[in-house]
This record gives structure tokens, sequence and C-alpha cells, in this order.
């Protein structure tokens, strides 16, 4: 079981009630995912990239700025358009992660490459994540690399300029980030790599697939045919423009407000051909009563009025545990939601977060090893803890709109991947702009 760590700031953030169905078109921002992997391989390409629809949010601009520490040109003044310039990697530098798993993760392999000493450190909660398998696969690839005896943060990168890369054998299975930082890197290590996992299965495995075919894009060879294994062969990384697709673990908590108030949520931009798991969530939100479809306006969803439970394993899109976990709070059976004991290792222990303010709530909900079994009774209002974690905060405006007095703790934590979602949330419940 992680560490929890609450404050309680003065002030809660009374989630809003809906007293109608809700009817709102949405243009999200950009997919923190795709915007920190297109990043990453931007800083270590051959030319300058454009970054189209980029998130601009505390955990992408930690990112951008570890990178502009080590010497990459980043230029994020435009909302709407970042450039990168690459440029030599060097040291001394200090990356602050902030509660960041992609900075925490991705950015010790690149440091690597750099030239010198490069320090990382974060927030308090960010020294509980798991580094371990990183830090350990990073020095058999030659990496010098000093930490903690915990395998966490802080930790510094004594780059020499160069990785000479080769097989690294790494249990990934608390978090597929951990595969992700190698590979992303990997194209400019000098044997490039070959990344082997073993032990329990890699969690998010559509995260995986987004960085493969990200890598592709940039000009990268990568062999996925076999079952836990990846290879990427050295070369240049090519320069060129990014499209972020909108974030869809973002755009869940809005998708959940159209079944719980019976309405309908419309997000725009989204592509017809998606990097991220949307086939997963529109059978998740079909089942438990909504209906989805894309057209040329966006991806729509629909309640239809009842709310259902449902058993499934969330492995795959472990992000979304804490909406649907709301979402199941206020259905009309039970839940049982399994293959998420990662997420204990986020920015909180989330199934005993979970668990524990659902349940100041009224709940009927029991944590197991790896995941939640929810049992719908009627709730109460009172103040939700969120403990410095978007997706609580997100958990607890979804369970909001059908309980009047649900109060956040911080809203403000949602900052981390979208600083507009109080405002955006109350427009769509009031229906106000």
């Amino acid at each position: 079981m992680g560490n929890l760590i609450a404050t309680r700031p003065p002030q809660p953030w009374t989630a809003p009630t809906a007293s109608d169905p809700v009817a709102a078109t949405l243009r999200l921002p950009g997919s923190k995912s795709m915007t920190a992997r297109a990043l990453v391989l931007s800083a270590l390409a051959g030319g300058p990239s454009t970054l189209a629809g980029p998130l601009r949010a505390r955990d992408t601009e930690l990112m951008a700025a570890g990178l502009r520490a080590m010497g990459a040109h980043v230029s994020i003044s435009d909302d709407e358009r970042w450039l990168v310039r690459p440029h030599p990697l060097v040291g001394p530098a200090h990356v602050d992660v902030g509660l960041a798993g992609t900075v925490m993760r991705f950015v010790p392999p690149v440091a690597g490459l750099a030239e010198g000493r490069i320090t990382l450190d974060g927030d308090p909660q960010a020294r509980t994540r798991p580094l371990g398998p990183l830090i350990g696969a990073l020095r058999s690839l030659g990496v010098r690399v000093d930490a903690p005896a915990t395998g966490s943060l802080p930790l510094t990168v004594l780059g020499a300029g160069r990785v000479a890369g080769g097989e690294v054998v790494i249990d990934a299975s608390a978090s597929s980030q951990l595969v992700s930082g190698l590979l992303l890197a990997a194209p400019r290590f000098d044997r490039g790599v070959v990344v082997r996992h073993v032990g329990p299965p890699v969690p998010s495995a559509p995260h995986l697939r987004m960085t493969v075919q990200m890598l592709r894009a940039a000009g990268a060879a990568v062999d996925d045919g076999t079952p836990d294994v990846w290879v990427v062969e050295p070369g240049p990384l090519t320069g060129r423009g990014w499209q972020i697709e909108p974030d869809l673990s973002g755009a869940v908590p809005f998708f959940a407000a159209a079944l719980v108030t019976g309405g309908e949520v419309t997000l725009q931009g989204w592509p017809r051909s998606s990097a991220q798991p949307v086939e997963q969530l529109r059978s998740l939100l079909q089942r438990m009563g909504g209906e989805v479809t894309l057209s040329t306006g966006g991806l729509t969803v629909r309640g239809t009025g009842a709310v259902h439970g449902l058993t499934a394993d969330l492995s795959d899109v472990s992000e979304l545990t804490p909406a649907l976990t709301a979402l199941a709070m206020l259905a009309d059976s039970p839940s049982v939601f399994t293959g998420v004991g990662h997420i204990r290792g986020h920015e909180t222990d989330r199934l005993t977060a979970l668990a524990r303010e659902f349940t100041a709530l009224g709940a009927d909900i029991t944590e197991s090893p790896d995941g939640l079994e929810i049992r719908p009774r009627p709730l109460h209002g009172g103040v939700f803890e969120t403990y410095h974690d978007h997706r609580m905060a997100h958990a607890a405006a979804v369970a909001g709109l059908a309980v009047p007095g649900v109060e956040l703790s911080d809203v403000a934590c949602t900052s981390k991947t979208m600083p507009e979602f109080p405002a955006l949330w109350s427009a769509m419940v009031t229906g106000k702009s």
C-alpha cells in the first residue's frame, strides 16, 4: 500500500450539482502522453520540430523546462504551437520532475546522452514513486547513476555524452513508462536497445503502443513483434511536425457526466485514427449505459438515463479508474475493477484514496490487492481529499454531479494536466460558457 499524503487548504471547492442533463461541446487540451513523448523525440532529433495543439500544464511545462535545462531550445510561448530546436545536451543541470511520472522516467535516459552532471528531484510525494527498475536498466546499459538504495528520487545521472546501449532486462510491472523512457532515447544509443520485460504484465499497454508509433513516425526502426520484447535500432531521429490529439483521459470525467445526467457531451477535434485507447473507453462506457459515436463533429457520448455496474479488467486503461469508480458509485448494480494494483504507486495510492474518500461520503467500497469492489448506495456530501492528485479531483467532480455538497479539498491539483478544468466543468454543468 502506498503512502497517502494529505493536506487540506482552507477553502474547498464545491463540485456543482447538475439539475438538468448536460449538453456540451468541448475542445479540450492536448494529450499529456503525446506531448511528453513529442518533446523528448524532438529534443533528440536532427532538426527542428513543432508541436501543434500541445498540452500546457504543469507536467508538460516541467518536461520542457527539463529538456531546456540540458541545452535543448524549447519555446512554449505560443499556446497552440511549440517549437523545439535540438542542441547538444550538457550539464550541469537540475531537472524538477514535480510529480510527473513522464518526467522522472523519460528524462534519465536522455540525461545519459548529455555530457555532464544532471540531477533530478521533485515534490515530496515523487520520492515514493518506483524508479528502481529504470535505474538498474540504465546502469546495465553503461550509464552512471547515483541514487538512494530505495531506487527513488533524488538521483544524479553522470552523463558521458553517449550511451553504449545493448540488451537489458527489466520488470516494468509498476509502470509502462519504465519501458517507454528507455525506448524514446534508444535510437541515440550506440547500439540501440533490446528491452526484455520479465515479471507480471506491463500495465497501460496502449501507452507503449503510442511510444512505438511515435518513434516510428520520427524515423526510428522499432520491432515490437515479440511479446514483452522491444528492439530499437540505433539511428537518427527526424525533426517533424507533431499534431497532438485531445487528451482522452482528461475527457473521461466529461463523458461520465453525460451518463450521470442523461445528457450529451462531444469532444471536438477527435481524429479518425488515434494513438490513445479510444476503443477500450468506448466499450466501457457502452457497458455502463452510454452511447458512443465518432463523427466529423467529434467523439460524442450520450447518456441513456441509466448507469450500469460492470466487471472489468482496467489494466490497459488504469488512468480511467478514478472517474469510472465515481460512475460506478452512481450505478444501478455493483462493479468490480481489477488489474490496477500499480496505481497504488501513482500520485497517491489511488485505490486506498478512492476507498477512503468515497467511504467517507457513505459509499460501500472495498479494496482488493489489484482493484476495487463497489456496491452502490446513497451518498451524502462532505469534503473529499484530493491528495494532490488530478484524477482524484476528477472522481469527486463526477460524484458531485449527483450528490450535493461534495467539496474538493484542492481543485487546483487539476493544473497538473488541465488548468482549465474547474472553469470547463462549471460551464458544462451550468450551461454557461
